[in-house]
């Protein structure tokens, strides 16, 4: 297929530099990002993984603001 294309410059910048590495054709490069673009967007999605750790016993209440800025604040809190 044949078409035109419009390249913003830091694309067409990468894409001469790639074709310039591996010796090909401007179609040839572009062919082979898109692919490996394509084949990314595909592909499934890792699924989320949280790594947690045990922090302990609180120091300050969580469930009390007022408590925590006593605490906090001393006699400045008012």
């Amino acid at each position: 297929m044949r078409t035109t294309i419009t390249l913003d410059a830091d694309v067409a910048r990468a894409v001469e530099e790639a074709r310039r590495e591996r010796g090909v054709g401007v179609s040839e490069i572009v062919n082979a990002l898109a692919r490996r673009g394509l084949a990314r967007s595909e592909a499934e999605p890792r699924p989320f993984h949280q790594n947690v750790s045990a922090m302990g016993r609180p120091r300050l209440p969580l469930d009390d603001i007022e408590e925590t800025l006593a605490i906090l604040e001393g006699d400045a809190h008012g």
